[in-house]
């Protein structure tokens, strides 16, 4: 996957807790064992109807939340069977951060493992201040390090700003697959010296 040390853009809101791993890609899709053709299936039952037809109320289905690099959503977000796929999904959809109240643990390292963001509020009440149409900017990506929070500058349609802080549980392993773009991308690039 592609690297990146700059992200903002706007934000697609899931507002659900409790999305597991299943809602996050059925299990029909866990078949391939190649990285093509993946990211259309992203909660592809709350994303299309039983015909296959795209459900225009579905946030990531809407313009110009289709093309959202920035995910946030509730609590336990991941729970359920521990599925790679679960986390390639958003990154191969262009989904880059993951905002949320909390994780599940494993799915919350494959997200890391993906290259991405995996973030939590610092105080769950944020996400009640988060509108449908703002544009966030994370401000200090380029001294991200282990036991540092992130700021998020959050820009509402009014134009009016608020910071807000989000906590990660990268370590520095997990700081080297993020720089990198992924951990196989960090593997590749040590197999190369």
């Amino acid at each position: 996957m592609e690297k990146f040390s700059k992200l903002s853009g706007i934000v697609a809101s899931i507002e659900l807790s409790n999305i597991d791993t299943d809602m996050i890609i059925p299990k029909q899709f866990l078949k391939t064992i190649k990285r093509t053709g993946l990211g259309k299936n992203l909660f592809f039952e709350m994303r299309y109807d039983e015909h296959g037809k795209k459900i225009n109320d579905f946030i990531l289905n809407k313009s110009p939340f289709d093309n959202s690099k920035i995910l946030i959503a509730g609590k336990n977000f991941g729970c359920g069977s521990s599925r790679e796929h679960a986390a390639m999904e958003p990154r191969h959809l262009g989904i880059k951060a993951v905002i949320v109240k909390s994780f599940a643990r494993i799915h919350e390292t494959n997200l890391k493992k993906q290259g991405m963001l995996a973030l939590t509020f610092e105080n769950e009440n944020d996400y009640d201040k988060i509108q449908e149409d703002d544009y966030f900017s994370f401000t200090d990506l380029e001294s991200f390090s282990p036991g540092q929070q992130i700021t998020l500058e959050i820009i509402h349609k009014d134009q009016s700003k608020e910071s807000i802080k989000l906590n990660h549980s990268f370590n520095s392993q997990q700081i080297d697959w993020y720089k990198n773009g992924s951990a196989l991308n960090l593997i590749k690039a040590n197999n190369q010296l």
